[in-house]
């Protein structure tokens, strides 16, 4: 059946339906007529006018229409289907974009709240209407309408759904335009939904100025332990919130307990104690209350805990008096403004003496002008401040020693609060709990009535001083030691020594067994065993008694064993200045017997040295004894010293071979690392002592001790250098031979280019060769790889080996034929035999220089004999008649003296001797010659 909404449709002969004057579509633009496009459509709608899928088709096919052609649409659906959301919500999304380009007083927007009513008696149910009617409503800035709106919405919607729709309330509720009364009691009706936002109702009381409400509210969410901030604020950033608004806004917040809110903060949080004190002291100074404001910061400064909040509280405290000074002065400035006004008219010098006299009439106390108090007010309190920051720090630790003595220092104008300090210093500070050294108060103290010429009291503190159980017996020991010394800086010395004789006694048996009854051994009962104490003691008695009452202070300290090194050192030398030698061996006797090393060390060596310079070689075994027990006991690292100072001994007063046994003995004694310098000192003393070629079997046994490889080394380096010069080529050849193991040649390069050096000078070819093929042996013996190379390869490494070898010759200084001729014999190898080149030279620079042999040097006249010879490892002899005519020179080299050592040197003496006395002997006569030996 057709809907009346429906209505017949006549389609015109254009295209488009005609509009009969009595249809429904009269007064309607012909542009919004339904077109032949449109026909089935209508059709269908005509056939289904309650069907939403319809309607929606006919939409969805005109979505490119005009909006007034899809809204015409839109209103014969609803009229149809009033109840279908999806159509209302479609229809209300086009008409918001629509009006949206328009401003909002356009009629779009009339329009379009007309239609969200119409929807809403409806669709009253459905809150995502209601979120767009109402985010329309606030772009529009409707606030009457838009919050009746919100109430209706409130009412129409269930519970569950109202925090869709609060949170645009609240953004109505904060618009500038909107009344602080309207957005107060939305706000109120929001925490009464939700009262977790408590904040967001704060930050709008702040920002709206309601002072009061915005501290009550602050208040109670305090108060509330179950409050948990949304916003993720502490409950110390909300206490700082409501300080600030209780001290800067005082005259305007009523009914609160500032003071015991404040105070109760400061108890509560610690972390930011000097903000609070400083709020509460502006507090009242908002409220002109200055004295109590002034209460609260001494309070202050006097209670916290840190520098830091110390510096805040101080810092606001030095500003409020600056601010109470520069009001004074400014309103005595504004008096002398009144003043002058006053000489305008009625002369300048009339109202001076008003205001002198107004300045000195009555009473100081009741007089108006207190500048003076207040300068006097601010500077004192500037001249505090290190005695309360002292304070705060003496808070943090009260058994902090050195926070004592720099508190004293503070005073050291005024002597009795130095007193009342150190009073109070040795009542708080625990001994057990100090941090420093407790007795320097009590020092400081005695020092302090010393200096003021009042030895009594001072004694009197020393007194109780001893009394105190402290931590360490050294603290104690001090304590008597002071004592002692401020009698010996006034002159008592018998005072002084009867206080040692006092602190070092023993204490008694009952004593002893009343403290290990209680459980708790004071340091009183373990003071004469004070090393320092009796330090101290036996220094009084060098200097001041005698001898015997020395010795017997020495003698106790070595019972008790608290003896060091250095005491028995100290009673040596006593004993030795007072001629008692035997006595301070002995001394050294219980020394060594006591310590071990490394302590033992010092007396060991100063025991031996004094032995020896007192008796020398008169009891030299007992000497041997001493030192053969020293080393006997010495570890490794110590005996290289007591060995050299053992035959140091045996040289100056015993037997050079003895010397040379406990030389011996000391390279098998010291440790690896000490063996290639004793061995040395073995080499440099034997030769001095016993000439050179005992060396040899010093060097020998040093090659074969297990020395690292680097110190063998160097130790045959020396060797052969040593046969060397004793024209031994051959003996340091093999030495060089043997090194090789211990020397590669990446490693140790100067090792083989000395070897070079020692073949180029002594050396021939063979020699040279055997040489470069050791060095290439070695080499490959000490690589990490190892190949084994084809014919070619080792053809080329001969050929390297020969090119070496040219080049060594070169730098030599060799001529080139005889190099040339040189590596013929070479290339030609071992089996072939040389042949002879005539030589063009007749120089004896022909020769290969400083290839030398071992032996004689021979220089040759003729020239044929001195051809160069292509082998010349080939020796010929010469034939007998040429021995005759050849001139044979052998030269001779004297032999070093240190060949013979000082044995040799006293030959060669007594040989001179001898020859002198013989040529006396030639020059006189026979008879004379025959007395003498008859005589």
């Amino acid at each position: 059946m057709p809907s009346a909404a429906a209505g017949p449709v006549a389609v015109a002969p254009s295209g488009k339906a005609a509009a009969p004057a009595a249809l429904p579509f009269a007064g309607i633009s012909p542009e919004l007529y339904p077109t032949e496009d449109d026909l089935p459509y209508e059709e269908e709608i005509l056939r289904e006018p309650f069907k939403l899928k319809g309607w929606w088709r006919y939409l969805v096919a005109r979505a490119a229409a005009p909006f007034a052609k899809r809204a015409v649409i839109y209103e014969r659906a609803l009229k149809a289907l009033p109840g279908s959301y999806k159509l209302w919500h479609a229809y209300l999304r086009e008409r918001l974009d629509h009006a949206r380009p328009h401003p909002i007083s356009h009629q779009a927007y009339s329009s379009l709240n007309n239609t969200f009513e119409r929807a809403l008696a409806t669709m009253h149910k459905m809150p995502r209407v209601w979120v767009l009617y109402l985010t329309s409503l606030l772009d529009q800035r409707l606030l009457t309408r838009g919050r009746r709106s919100f109430d209706r919405a409130l009412r129409a919607l269930p519970v569950t759904q109202h925090d869709r729709i609060w949170p645009l309330y609240l953004r109505l509720a904060s618009l500038q335009s909107c009344p602080v009364e309207t957005s107060l009691r939305v706000f109120r009706r929001y925490l009464q939904f939700d009262p977790s936002h408590a904040e967001d109702f704060i930050e709008f009381l702040v920002s709206s100025k309601r002072w009061q409400e915005a501290a009550d509210r602050l208040a109670s969410v305090l108060n509330d332990d179950g409050f948990r901030s949304v916003k993720g604020k502490t409950r110390h950033q909300l206490w700082l919130e409501l300080c600030d608004i209780l001290t800067k806004h005082a005259d305007e917040v009523a009914g609160l307990k500032v003071d015991a809110i404040l105070r109760g903060g400061i108890r509560k949080f610690t972390d930011e104690v000097g903000k609070l004190w400083t709020s509460l002291a502006d507090y009242y100074v908002r409220r002109t209350l200055y004295e109590k404001a002034r209460d609260v910061f001494e309070e202050g400064v006097a209670s916290v805990m840190t520098v830091q909040e110390f510096s805040v509280v101080f810092e606001a405290y030095t500003q409020f008096e600056q601010s109470m000074l520069a009001a004074k002065l400014e309103a005595a400035e504004e008096d002398g403004g009144e003043g002058s006004d006053e000489d305008e008219e009625g002369g300048r010098k009339n109202g001076m003496e008003k205001l002198s006299k107004k300045f000195l009439a009555g009473c100081w106390l009741n007089d108006e002008d207190d500048t003076d108090l207040r300068l006097a007010r601010f500077e004192k309190l500037l001249d505090r401040r290190p005695e309360l920051l002292s304070s705060v720090l003496l808070r943090q630790n009260p058994h902090n020693v050195e926070e004592w003595h720099r508190r004293v220092k503070l005073f050291e104008k005024e002597p009795a609060r130095q007193v009342a300090t150190y009073v109070e210093a040795v009542k708080t500070v625990d001994p057990m709990k100090a941090v420093g050294k407790p007795h320097t108060l009590w020092v400081a103290f005695a020092k302090m009535y010393e200096k003021h010429n009042r030895l009594d009291s001072a004694e009197d503190i020393f007194k109780k001083a001893t009394q105190v159980n402290y931590k360490a017996v050294d603290h104690l020991a001090t304590i008597w030691c002071e004592w002692a010394e401020m009698e010996l800086r006034n002159k008592q010395f018998d005072k002084a020594i009867e206080l040692m004789r006092l602190a070092t006694a023993e204490p008694s048996v009952e004593v002893k067994r009343r403290a290990a009854a209680e459980g708790d051994e004071p340091v009183q009962l373990r003071l004469h065993k004070s090393l320092k104490l009796w330090s101290f003691y036996v220094d009084l008695e060098e200097s001041l008694g005698s001898l015997e009452t020395t010795r017997a202070v020495y003698e106790r300290i070595l019972d008790l064993r608290i003896a060091t090194p250095q005491i028995i050192l100290n009673y040596a030398y006593l004993l030795e200045e007072n001629k008692y030698f035997e006595d301070a061996f002995k001394v050294f006797e219980r020394g060594v017997k006591i310590f071990k090393y490394p302590h033992v060390k010092d007396i060991w060596v100063t025991y031996l040295t004094k032995f020896v310079k007192r008796y020398q070689r008169s009891k030299l075994e007992r000497a041997r004894e001493l030192f053969t027990e020293a080393v006997q006991k010495a570890p490794p690292d110590e005996k290289k010293a007591l060995y050299l100072q053992y035959a140091k001994l045996e040289e100056d007063y015993g037997l050079a071979k003895r010397a040379m046994n406990v030389y011996d003995e000391a390279v098998r004694a010291v440790p690896s690392g000490q063996k290639m310098s004793m061995y040395e000192i073995y080499i440099a003393r034997a030769a001095e002592l016993f000439g050179v070629p005992r060396t040899r079997q010093i060097y020998e046994q040093a090659i074969e001790s297990g020395l690292p490889d680097r110190d063998v080394m160097t130790m045959c380096m020396k060797f052969a250098e040593l046969e060397r010069n004793l024209g031994e080529i051959d003996r340091s050849r093999a030495i060089y031979i043997h090194a090789s193991n211990y020397a590669d040649p990446n490693s140790h390069p100067e090792f083989w280019k000395k070897w070079n050096d020692f073949e180029i000078q002594h050396g021939n070819e063979d020699t040279f060769r055997e040489m470069l093929r050791i060095k290439r042996t070695v080499a490959a013996s000490r690589s990490q790889t190892h190949f084994i190379l084809p014919e070619y390869l080792m053809q080329r490494d001969q050929r390297l080996t020969m090119d070496e070898a040219v080049d060594t010759l070169t730098r030599a200084g060799v001529p080139q034929d005889e190099m040339a001729a040189l590596e013929r014999q070479l290339t030609s190898g071992p089996s072939q035999a040389p042949a002879a080149a005539p030589s063009t030279s007749t120089t004896p620079a022909n020769r290969m220089m400083n290839f030398v042999s071992a032996g004689a040097e021979v220089r040759a006249e003729s020239s044929t004999e001195q051809a160069a010879a292509a082998n010349n490892e080939d020796i010929e002899l010469p034939d007998e008649e040429s021995d005759e005519e050849e001139d044979v020179q052998i030269a001779e080299r004297s032999v070093p003296a240190a060949v013979f050592g000082e044995l040799g040197k006293r030959a060669a003496e007594n040989r001179e001797e001898s020859s002198s006395a013989q040529e006396n002997e030639q020059q006189l006569g026979a008879l004379e010659r025959i007395k003498r030996r008859r005589q």
